[in-house]
């Protein structure tokens, strides 16, 4: 639509233009900065008094007890990374979120942190209590993707901003999806759309599958994209064997494992499940006779169950350190990681710190914490750079768009440091991985 301009504009026409700019802005895709328009808005969420001072809460929630407790303190490591960076505008920061100086907009940035145990209820408790308490503007946290679809679920009705921890399952994004939800990590299909033409060339066609499924979203839906992948290569699935999160023994479903004439196991398993299952799996034998595959791979399971059963191995990943060699902001990533904690990031720390980074940048180009003006620039698609190259937000299902990365496990004795357990076979573009947006029935609901 043209405007006619004789001098000063009226204040009517002002108020014409605005009315069709603000509804231009409401169309799937299309983002304006709302600043100044946000001021006029009806209170939602803990919008404005969570912004109201000179600092901002985020609340995190993540497994630091159970099965999955290991990946939960790395990716806690990554989160208190970013925010630190955030609030003294660490040149990594920066070159993720270009407009952010010393925190955002200006607010400090402040957090707190509760043990999820991996369980949707008590996730959605603690982060009540931070909206609550603490009027959060942010909240994040899963590791498993049951609690990711329960704060999905939880963050659309309270219409506060949710960026999902590490969370695996289709559904996330899918048939789960919330307006008020986004997810930087890779998943289920693009692991397997991503993994499969590896495995077919190295493994071989017409193989008989055998998988170790976790029972919640993630395994079902993680198990059902691998099998969909492999199927035209002729790979046939002879055993799916289903465990509950948290399984103290894999006895009886390794017996049926072993007896399933499988020539390679996929183990989907996560966390401790991983460890302790891959364990059990060279107690009986079966890794001398079948060939391993983590379809997800698990951060620190190669440290724990030792490089000689991981050696060879493949696995789909998000990051990998040695990404350094290629990409400088995984170089300085990795680098100001390890002097801060010690050891080099696994990928979980890398999704968390990358997750705030992000919300950061929308930030700061909405120019607002206003919910809905902050949803409109994720979904802008805006380009920016990352550990693994340029990404962007997926505005039909808040997606990241980003690679997949694909890792071989080493030998010990091609390991050229104690850290140095897999290797970059493969970094896959993410476009030709994911999914239509609408394929897993996606449908982000209402801004307000």
């Amino acid at each position: 639509m043209q405007f006619a301009r004789s001098g000063a504009p009226k204040r009517r026409d002002v108020l014409k233009s605005g009315a069709v700019l603000a509804a231009t802005a409401a169309l799937p895709g299309f983002w304006m900065p709302m600043a100044q328009a946000a001021e006029d808005q009806p209170a939602i969420g803990t919008w404005p008094a969570g912004s109201a001072g000179d600092s901002v809460f985020i609340g995190i929630s993540v497994p630091r007890t159970g099965t999955y407790a290991v990946q939960g303190e790395d990716e806690l490591k990554g989160y208190m990374l970013a925010v630190e960076h955030i609030n003294s505008g660490d040149p990594l920061l920066r070159a993720i979120s270009p407009k952010t100086t010393k925190g955002v907009l200006g607010k400090k940035v402040t957090y707190g942190v509760a043990d999820s145990e991996a369980k949707p209820n008590t996730a959605v408790q603690e982060q009540s209590r931070f909206i609550s308490q603490n009027k959060a503007v942010l909240f994040t946290g899963s590791t498993s993707s049951a609690v990711a679809v329960a704060l999905n679920k939880f963050a659309q009705r309270e219409k506060v901003l949710y960026v999902t921890g590490i969370s695996g399952s289709n559904d996330t994004t899918g048939k789960d999806c919330v307006r008020y939800g986004f997810r930087q990590c890779f998943y289920g299909q693009t692991a397997a759309a991503a993994l499969a033409p590896v495995l077919i060339k190295a493994i071989g066609k017409d193989k008989k599958a055998a998988y170790l499924t976790p029972d919640y979203t993630y395994g079902h839906t993680v198990q059902k994209s691998m099998e969909e992948y492999l199927k035209p290569a002729g790979w046939t699935t002879v055993t799916n064997q289903v465990a509950p999160l948290g399984a103290p023994d894999y006895s009886s479903y390794l017996l049926n494992v072993a007896n399933s004439g499988a020539d390679v196991l996929l183990n989907i398993n996560w966390g401790h499940d991983a460890v302790l299952s891959t364990q059990q799996a060279k107690q009986f034998g079966i890794l001398a006779k079948q060939k391993l595959v983590i379809p997800y791979q698990i951060p620190f399971l190669a440290k724990e169950v030792g490089a000689e059963l991981t050696a060879g191995v493949y696995a789909a990943t998000d990051f990998w350190w040695t990404l350094q060699d290629k990409f400088p902001l995984a170089k300085m990533f990795v680098e100001s990681f390890e002097k801060k904690y010690g050891y080099k990031p696994e990928w979980g720390a890398e999704n968390a710190y990358m997750s705030f980074a992000m919300w950061a940048d929308a930030v700061e180009r909405a120019g607002t914490f206003y919910p809905p003006a902050v949803i409109k620039a994720f979904e802008a698609g805006q380009h920016i750079q990352s550990m693994v190259g340029e990404v962007w937000m997926r505005a039909a299902d808040h997606q990241l768009v980003r690679p997949v990365v694909i890792v071989q496990g080493k030998r010990p004795a091609d390991m050229k440091s104690p850290d140095d357990y897999w290797e970059v076979v493969e970094i896959v573009p993410g476009e030709g991985v994911m999914q239509a947006p609408d394929a897993f029935g996606c449908k982000l609901g209402p801004y307000t």
